[in-house]
């Protein structure tokens, strides 16, 4: 293996997810399709030109159980150099973090912020 591919999203609001991952945490369009047959829309987003997301939008996706230890994928974390500066943009946009920490082994401060279905993100400081 050579490094993680991509992850992929699905949403409930493929336009509030898709506004919130574009405008809000910044990612770029690389690709979007609506699937016909699958009643379904599909979005290649890239940050640093770099395919990471898939967002995907299926009619009536069952609700994820809890936040954040259900079972399956527990958050999605983003390195940032300055985490005052991504709290202070995401506030902008009204989504509010988590107060921060500090990771008791590399002493790195992080928060976390929920994107509209309440997936955690982090934002892990560089």
């Amino acid at each position: 293996m050579n490094k993680i591919h991509h992850t992929a999203i699905i949403c409930s609001n493929y336009t509030i997810s898709k506004q919130f991952y574009t405008d809000v945490l910044g990612l770029e369009v690389i690709r979007e399709v609506y699937r016909e047959e699958r009643k379904s829309y599909k979005l290649d987003l890239a940050l640093n030109g770099e395919y990471i997301i898939e967002l995907f939008s299926f009619p009536n996706p069952p609700k994820r159980p809890s936040r954040p230890e259900s079972c399956g994928l527990r958050h999605l974390a983003f390195e940032v150099d300055d985490l005052d500066r991504i709290i202070a943009h995401c506030t902008s946009y009204d989504v509010i973090s988590e107060p921060i920490r500090v990771d008791e082994f590399t002493q790195k401060r992080f928060t976390f912020i929920a994107d509209p279905d309440d997936l955690p993100i982090e934002f892990y400081e560089k």
